[in-house]
């Protein structure tokens, strides 16, 4: 029998050693002629086969693994020239390929795939990819090019309002967004009170979006994710861009250290608000301004390895006079290391540094104080990227976490900072994905993640009662919890023919951060807690199933997905929760949650006209008892409709003309439903959580971009938008008073931030 076995075992690995000696593998790297710099999502693609192709990973890299023989290749990159090469393969070859641009770009789409048809044939859904460098043609507020302002006028993507860069996707909260900047975790993507996102489009090359199933090397968020990956610097040529708008400016230099060996790019940007504050007497000496700065540095020691170093720091300040101030910001750091140990297996080693702090210095009092609160991370993680065969694609390695809480150390003359507030825990996790072509008609990626999260000792934990009051404190020295959590995901694309598909997903994440808020878009003060011995892992379970269809070569393109997730362990305030307590667990209640929805999407992608219309169809409910009689209410985050109408025209290779229109149910909020009197005090009752709406908000944005001058040495354009063009005063806020003239009346005051808001702004480039 053993022999048997023997005899068996030794068949199949030499028929597995003949079948893989008849194969040879051509990798490389692919670059941009102009600029040197990887290109993430480039295809390498097998004519005259049965749809054998690789795109590259987000470090330019490919690997195409092929049967002994002749063949044509063919390299291609949205806005780039296509490449073919003839191979001849009878042994592993290195082949980098550098793709030129193409003279007229202007037909590109603003969303695309990494091919033609890629929307309908890749194996995930509810993937959405996005350029920088064709974001240019939309109007946005105060002329600045925002990515995430972009992104919210995709299906299942909402923001939370005017001047707002929270997001929410897919019926989650804001803080179940798993946002990264070169793998670092970015904990508020806001500027100016959310006027601004974190991200200057000048310093950014790539960004993906993941509203569905994302795969297994991303984890700690259950629903979505937003990968923003940073140029790596014109290794070829010195440039530098800029932009000079109304309220801000930028300016970006980046160049070769070394020409086509290592780069380097510096990017800034600074409003000026608080200048024009400064020539009115009433506004004079307070501050309200942002800036940030983006840096990255990259180095190329051979063919097999390369070294980046990047970075991120922005700062918002806001004060009033020598009374009150407040700031806030991210730092974020990034070394890695990529090393390709061989034509199949490419290895990247990265440690990751995330700090987000907000301050706030109270000096107009007799005892003056000042807050502080911080998030601080610490990530080492290890990926491979293996690829066996032409039909598979692996990733799998571990990254672990070391997060610090600070959640609102108070100082002053009377008062030390108490560092038994401080939490700190150890997230970390295994993983493996592959993605596999199982036949010629169906794709599959699966892979599942490992999570752990370990509450560390050295800090106060509190022992709660039923009705939320501490009854023990306990301060342990070792580790005093465990979340274990399996994470499993699959998705499976079937292709009917060219321009068809369909696709199922499934998921589980988990997440063990979280910020406690009482609204949909955040503020800066809102507070970041982890997992404890009472809050635990928030858990999230989607089902998603979609029809994908191209029609006129590829001209346009339709999509609908329907999607359902179930929530555990979803986090809200108690009713007349005091949101400045101290022990903020003493304030929380826990139950479940669900979302499910319908997403409607139809591009335009070639021709002078270019855009797409986006309609999302959804709800979002929790299920907590002890708030709103045990029964289900809408989520803050619930809208019910959601439209985006996006429309680009080129009138001439100078002139483009652009407007985005957009409608959404108003938030799901809770007003009072009476009033009484105590002590001569007017007191509000608060009946149904969430049981009424804000009014609609819609409104129409317009956009036109003019190219002043064009060369190989220097280009500039002046850029002109109307932020909410017909004036409509959507409501920011809503608060409720006792008539003036009858005190038996209530009132409603609505607050809106702006009626329209013109802008202009000059860029240039040499």
């Amino acid at each position: 029998m053993k022999f048997r076995i023997l005899l068996l075992l030794t068949l199949l690995f030499n028929i597995s050693y003949s079948l893989s000696a008849q194969n040879y593998t051509v990798s490389g790297y692919i670059t941009d002629k102009n600029t040197g710099e990887n290109l993430i999502g480039a295809v390498a693609f097998v004519k005259n086969s049965n749809n054998i192709g690789r795109s590259t990973n987000n470090y330019g890299f490919y690997s195409l693994n092929l049967a002994k023989g002749t063949y044509e290749i063919e390299y291609s990159y949205i806005g780039h020239r296509k490449q073919t090469v003839t191979v001849i393969l009878n042994s592993n070859k290195s082949l980098n390929i550098i793709l030129d641009e193409t003279v007229n770009n202007l037909n590109e789409v603003v969303i695309t795939g990494e091919k033609a048809n890629e929307n309908v044939r890749q194996s995930q859904m509810g993937i959405e990819k996005l350029k920088v460098e064709t974001i240019s043609k939309l109007p946005v507020i105060f002329g600045e090019r925002d990515i995430l302002k972009i992104m919210q006028l995709l299906p299942g993507v909402k923001s939370g309002g005017d001047g707002q860069s929270g997001f929410t996707v897919r019926g989650g909260t804001i803080d179940q967004n798993l946002i990264l900047l070169d793998d670092a975790p970015v904990y508020n993507a806001s500027h100016l009170l959310g006027f601004f996102s974190t991200f200057n489009s000048d310093a950014i090359k790539d960004i993906s979006l993941y509203k569905g199933t994302a795969p297994a090397e991303y984890g700690g968020r259950i629903s979505s994710v937003v990968d923003v990956k940073m140029n790596e610097g014109d290794n070829q040529k010195f440039d530098i861009k800029g932009g000079i708008g109304l309220i801000s400016s930028k300016l970006s230099v980046e160049g070769p250290l070394q020409k086509g060996k290592s780069s380097f790019l510096i990017s800034g940007r600074r409003t000026y608000a608080d200048l024009f504050l400064g020539l009115t007497d009433q506004f004079k000496g307070n501050q309200l301004y942002f800036y940030d700065f983006n840096a990255k540095l990259n180095y190329r020691f051979s063919d097999k390895d390369r070294f980046y170093v990047s970075g991120y720091f922005g700062r918002d300040v806001l004060a009033i006079a020598d009374r009150f101030g407040i700031n806030w910001g991210n730092t974020t750091a990034t070394a890695r290391w990529n090393h390709l140990y061989n034509s199949k297996l490419f290895g990247n080693t990265s440690l990751i540094y995330s700090n987000y702090d907000y301050r706030i210095e109270i000096t107009d009092s007799s005892n003056p104080f000042k807050i502080l609160s911080r998030i601080k991370d610490w990530n080492l993680k290890q990926e491979f990227q293996y690829f066996p065969n032409s039909l598979n694609n692996w990733k799998f390695g571990y990254n672990v976490i070391y997060h610090t809480i600070t959640p609102g150390q108070i100082t002053s003359d009377s008062i030390q900072a108490d560092t038994k507030l401080n939490k700190t825990g150890l997230e970390s996790a295994l993983y493996a994905t592959n993605d596999w072509q199982a036949t010629d008609n169906l794709k599959i990626n699966y892979g599942v993640r490992l999570s752990s999260f370990l509450v560390m000792g050295g800090s106060d934990y509190y022992t709660l009662d039923a009705n939320k009051n501490v009854i023990d404190t306990i301060h342990p020295v070792q580790p005093m919890h465990n979340y274990l959590m399996l994470e499993p995901r699959i998705s499976l694309s079937y292709t009917l023919n060219d321009n068809s598909s369909l696709k199922l997903a499934y998921t589980r994440n988990t997440q063990n951060m979280h910020l406690i808020t009482n609204s949909v878009s955040g503020s800066p003060t809102d507070k970041w807690i982890m997992n404890t011995n009472n809050v635990k892992p928030e858990i999230g379970d989607q089902v998603s199933l979609g029809s994908f269809i191209n029609f006129n070569d590829n001209m346009y393109e339709f999509s609908a997905e329907t999607y359902f997730k179930f929530m555990q362990n979803q986090i809200d305030y108690k009713d007349n929760a005091n949101e400045q307590a101290q022990i903020i667990e003493t304030q929380l209640l826990y139950g479940k949650g669900r979302a499910y929805g319908l997403e409607l999407l139809l591009k335009k992608n070639k021709g002078k006209f270019t855009g797409w219309v986006g309609y999302t169809l959804s709800r979002s409910e929790k299920l907590i008892d002890g708030i709103n009689k045990n029964n289900w209410y809408p989520a803050r985050q619930d809208r019910t409709h959601d439209i985006s109408i996006v429309t680009m025209y080129d009138i001439s290779k100078r002139w483009n003309i652009s407007a985005v229109w957009v409608y959404q149910t108003g938030n799901a909020i809770t007003f009072p439903s009476g009033k009484y009197e105590v002590a001569g005090q007017t007191t509000w009752l608060y009946t149904e959580r969430n049981g009424y709406r804000m009014p609609a908000y819609h409104r129409l944005d317009l956009g036109a971009t003019y190219k002043l001058k064009e060369s190989k040495k220097f280009s500039s354009e002046l850029s002109f938008s109307v932020y909410n063009a017909y004036g409509r005063e959507n409501p920011y806020i809503i608060t409720f008073e006792q008539s003036k003239t009858d005190p038996n009346k209530t009132v409603a005051i609505q607050t809106s931030l702006f009626k329209w808001v013109p802008s202009i702004s000059w860029n240039f480039k040499f």
